[in-house]
Order: C-alpha cells, then structure tokens, then sequence
C-alpha cells in the first residue's frame, strides 16, 4: 500500500501535467492503483520514430518520491525490448542516482530523450533506421489492439479511428476516379474513329467538287 506521502507527491505531479502538459508526452495514473502509471510518447520529428505512439507503463514503489520507479514500454519499438524493465538512471535499476526532486514528467522526458540514443543498455535491442520507422508507422494500430490502452486513451483511439476513416475515403475516390478513366476510354477511340470517317467524307467531297 502507498505512503500518504507517495499518494499527495503523485497527485500533485498528475495535476502539474493536466495544468502543463509535457510536448510529446501523456501520462495517467490507473484509476484503480496510483502507483501505476500509463503512458504515451509521441516520436520526435526528425528521428527514426517521427509518427510513432509508444505506451508503456510506470510502476511506482509505495515509498516514491524516496526510491525509484521501474519503467517499460509495451508498443514495439525498435529500441527497448517490450514488457521487459528498461535500464535508466532515472529508473529502479539505479537507486543509488535516484534524486527525489524527479518527477513523472521528467522520467518520461529523459526516456524520450534516450530512445533517440544508440547506447545499450539492460532492455535495448538493435535495430535499423527502417524498421523503427517501419514500427512507427505501425504503432497506433497494435496500440488500439490493447484494451487498457483504448481504456486509459481514447483520444488516440479517436485518432486511429480518424485515420482509418480518411484512408477509407481516399481509396474509394481513387477507385471511382479509376473506374471513370476506364469507362472513358471505348468513348475516346469511338470518337477518334468517327472522326477519321468524316475525314474522309469530306476528302471524297471535296473530289467531287
């Protein structure tokens, strides 16, 4: 069970990011456990993850802001291994650099910092420039697979639902516009044929004449 101390610090920090929300970043805490967090970060433009929604989840200890929470990430990536905790200074695999001033905000600002960097690290995995640009483009998809995602962000099921609506329309205006390009072609050479009929008419006329 959390500390009341732990329980007012991750209040206070939940009510910061509603106040000031973090470029690139949403966090909640689960309605049902404080100590667990959900989050999503957005792929920074100009990187191999522009495009990219990355969820993960936050596990605080009940003695938080004192010791240090474990972090992963669930959507496939291209950097960190999913479902598996991710070795940050910021995290639980280094007590001993933990600052007690960190906060949800910041924790997620130096994971979205590191994604970009190439060191490994315990739950890094190598992978090319286009296959992480590849599981960006992707993301959003296996991402509202997930029912606690769609749950904790509706707003990026909205977003998805969106998409699909405008590749939908975009595939059927360019089927009506082939479908009309074909209809249209008999007509074309119908037209030219007769034409050259009457080229000919009017050359025996003139003969005539």
């Amino acid at each position: 069970m959390a500390e009341k101390s732990c329980v007012k610090r991750l209040q206070k920090e939940f009510r910061a990011l509603c106040k000031e929300p973090v470029s690139h970043i949403v966090a909640r805490p689960s309605p049902n456990d404080i100590l667990e967090w959900h989050y999503v970060l957005e792929g920074s433009e100009g990187t191999p993850f522009a495009g990219g929604y990355y969820y993960g989840k936050i596990k605080f200890p009940p003695e938080y802001p004192y010791k240090p929470p474990g972090i992963s990430m669930t959507t496939p990536n291209g950097r960190f291994i999913t479902q598996k905790k991710i070795c940050l200074s910021m995290s639980d695999f280094h007590p001993e650099s933990w600052n007690p001033m960190w906060s949800v905000s910041s924790i997620l600002t130096g994971l979205l910092s590191f994604m970009v960097d190439t060191s490994p690290t315990t739950g890094s995995v190598s992978t090319t420039t286009e296959e992480k640009r590849r599981l960006a483009k992707s993301s959003l998809a296996f991402n509202c697979k997930n029912a606690t995602f769609r749950k904790m962000f509706p707003e990026y099921v909205d977003k998805y639902n969106q998409r699909l609506s405008e590749q939908a329309a975009s595939e059927q205006t360019a089927s009506e516009v082939a479908s009309r390009d074909k209809s249209s072609r008999p007509m074309l050479r119908k037209v030219t044929e007769s034409t050259g009929e009457d080229m000919k008419v009017s050359a025996g006329e003139l003969k005539e004449l």
